[in-house]
């Protein structure tokens, strides 16, 4: 099939790469030029604004929008609405607020355009390993592009199946659902990342504890000389809490065990946040997930150990860099 790409960030170049890898083929388009470029070289059709990619996309159309959620988004979708024609597609990858695709859906819908929103998860290792997808959408415009779906999710593997598992849609073992209507695919994926913000946490208290038992505060006779980065490593090694997040921590300890490359000041994108919300709202108890939400905001006055091992996780999934303390 045929895909629009804006943005060619962390994930929007690699979701084109791995389309193109399996016979399918992208026409791409990024403020940056140099990211045009690279694309450009490796076989997709760069183009240089917005009419030019839906130019060169054969009706019906279908556009992956792949950037920061809120303005940058928003206007992106508002300009490709007047260039559409009916029975086009745009698709939103990136981590927009569920009730703006309702909102959104519902007005393109007026247009004759169709709207599919995608919470996506894989970050930087997604080229390699496949996206997590979790869609939102009319179920007729999601089968229609099943083929790239199917291409951008991981596959079965190796992981095994679960036992008792009965279904007969096997696109949730194969690294994708469809989920519901507008707004039910980011609505999943924002639950995933207050859980994400949750498990995370709890690994950094976890460390935070370990390292500071070799603190000279302690006495003498109360301190251990732990090795934190081995202690990551032999939990990597059948123990109940190895995850690819513990495999994101060894990796960061082993090339840095004091963490001094990074301050511990902990950035939250927003999805944390819409959770405890759509928690508030629906009257759904959350002390974990909100304590680690509140806990990032703490780290930007004075970070700790364990907000240091957030931000190596986070820079490891994700390619997310330390933003400055305020």
């Amino acid at each position: 099939m045929q895909l629009g790409i804006i943005g060619l960030g962390r994930m929007g170049g690699n979701i084109a790469r791995r389309l193109m890898l399996n016979g399918h083929t992208t026409v791409v388009y990024d403020r940056n030029t140099a990211f045009v470029e690279a694309l450009s070289a490796e076989g997709s059709t760069g183009v240089t604004d917005l009419p030019a990619l839906v130019a060169g996309l054969a009706k019906p159309r279908a556009v992956w929008v792949m950037l920061p959620a809120g303005a940058p988004t928003e206007e992106t979708i508002d300009t490709l609405s007047t260039l559409l024609e009916a029975g086009d597609t745009i698709i939103d990858g990136g981590n927009t607020f569920y009730k703006d695709d309702i909102r959104r859906a519902k007005t393109l819908s007026e247009k004759g355009l169709h709207y599919i929103d995608v919470g996506t998860s894989g970050g930087v290792w997604g080229l390699e390993r496949g996206y997590c997808m979790m869609i939102g959408g009319d179920a007729a415009t999601v089968k229609r592009l099943d083929p790239l779906f199917a291409t951008l999710a991981p596959g079965m593997g190796d992981i095994p199946r679960t036992k008792d598992r009965k279904s007969d849609d096997d696109r949730a073992e194969r690294g994708y659902i469809h989920a519901g209507p507008a707004g039910a695919g980011h609505f999943v994926k924002m639950i995933h990342n207050g859980i994400e913000y949750g498990m995370m946490q709890a690994f950094a208290e976890g460390f935070d504890i370990l390292q500071t038992k070799n603190s000279e505060n302690l006495p003498q006779d109360q301190r251990f000389d732990l090795n934190v980065a081995d202690i990551a490593e032999v939990w990597r090694r059948g123990s109940v809490v190895s995850s690819w997040l513990l495999d994101l921590t060894a990796d960061a300890l082993a090339s840095d065990p004091k963490l001094d490359g990074f301050s511990g000041s902990v950035a939250d994108s927003g999805e944390g946040r819409w959770t405890i919300e759509a928690a508030m709202e629906q009257a759904v108890p959350v002390p974990v997930l909100s304590n680690s939400l509140f806990s990032r905001y703490r780290s930007r006055g004075q970070g700790t150990f364990g907000d240091k091992i957030l931000s190596a996780q986070r820079f490891g999934f994700g390619g997310h860099v330390e933003t400055a303390k305020k």
